[in-house]
Order: structure tokens, then sequence, then C-alpha cells
């Protein structure tokens, strides 16, 4: 599974302060949850989840070849059956999407992108079921899924900041970086562009800003 723009902008992106008990749901092969490793102060602890047997071996596998192996912990279960007995200040999860699309003949590709094993409103009832009362939940969608997404989650969590992101400013907004919380505050709004240059593969001052700590080359 290939690092994608997606996992680099939500471990980016997402708000976590100060804060020490953090979850990652669908963890795939941990580069989120070693992002926020990289972000977090020294006492946080990160829980990792991941379904996939294959994808949660080569997540502990980077976990321990990472500077920070002794603040993330990767389980292998589905989120429907874990129990941490504990809720969580800071959940993030770059969930699958794909609902009535055609999936791939590659099975692991599927539940990593396709709703078969966590749709919309299982992982909405797990963030609820273990998001702390003043706890923040991050996620990355596609547009129409992020405000299907949004629409799903009406009641229980509030869209506290919203983030459009776009590959070049002419093109329609292709991701929603999305922050939920349980108080209904007023939601914050601002656009990201990938590249500034419509004619150039050369990323915008705003893109380089956000992820400059995570890349080598930049």
């Amino acid at each position: 599974m290939k690092v994608g723009t997606d996992a680099v902008l939500l471990g980016a992106w997402a708000s976590i302060g100060q804060q020490t008990s953090i979850l990652d749901i669908g963890t795939g092969t941990g580069v989120i949850a070693i992002m926020l490793a990289q972000r977090t102060v020294a006492t946080a602890r990160i829980d990792a989840v991941e379904v996939e047997g294959e994808d949660a071996a080569q997540a502990r596998e980077n976990v321990s070849q990472s500077p920070w192996p002794d603040k993330v912990e990767v389980f292998q279960v589905p989120i429907q059956q874990f129990l941490p007995g504990k809720l969580y200040n800071v959940i993030v999860s770059n969930p699958p999407y794909f609902v009535n699309s055609q999936p791939p003949p590659d099975q692991r590709r599927v539940h990593a992108r396709h709703t078969v094993l966590l749709d919309f409103d299982t992982l909405i009832d797990s963030v609820v079921r273990l998001l702390s009362p003043s706890g923040i939940f991050s996620t990355i969608l596609p547009y129409t899924e992020g405000l299907d997404f949004i629409r799903r989650a009406a009641g229980r969590l509030h869209c506290t900041r919203r983030c459009s992101f776009r590959s070049r400013a002419e093109k329609p907004v292709e991701r929603l970086l999305l922050e939920f919380s349980r108080q209904p505050n007023p939601t914050e709004e601002s656009e990201l562009i990938l590249y500034s240059d419509s004619n150039k593969q050369e990323w915008s001052d705003a893109y380089k800003a956000l992820t400059q700590a995570f890349y080598l080359r930049l």
C-alpha cells in the first residue's frame, strides 16, 4: 500500500495540540500514526487499529523502524470489536469511501478503499463511542462523500473545521479535510491548493508549509 496524498494531508492537518491520547482508525501501514507520533509531545500514546493482518504487520514493522516506536501500538482488530477501556482526546481516520463503484480484484485494496468492512455509519458509531466529551475527530474524504459524511454525523458529531483541497486552482474540490467535535460550534472554513501554477508540477507554498516536516527533499 503506497503512501498517498490523502494520508499525508490528514497526518499533517489534524489538530492534536498537546493531547496524549490518540486513536488512528484503519491505520493501514501506519503512516498517519507515525506522522502523529512525530508531531506529538513525548508522553503521547497513539493506538492504531487495522483489520487486515498483512497491513497490521507492515504497520508494526514501520513503527519499529521509526524514531518513535514507543509511542505507537498497533492492534489488529475490527474497530467494532476494539474495547480499549478508555476514551480518546484525538481520533483520526483515512477511511474507505467507495460505496457503489466496481471494486478492484485485489481484496486488500477493496477493504482499504471500499466501504465493505467499515461504512460511514459504523465509523461514526465508533467515533461517538470512543471520543472523549471534549475530543476532536479528523478525517479526509472526496467532496461528495465528505458532504454525505457530514449529513450522516449530524446531531452526534458537528463539523467545526473544513478545508477544501484541490490539485489546481481551476479544478473542482477533490477532497474535504474535516474536523468534528461533540459541541455545535461554527465551522471554520479554508482552502488548500496543491500546485501553485496550472502548467507546472510545483507545490504551492501553503502545501509546503503544511507538509514540509514529513518530506525528506522539501
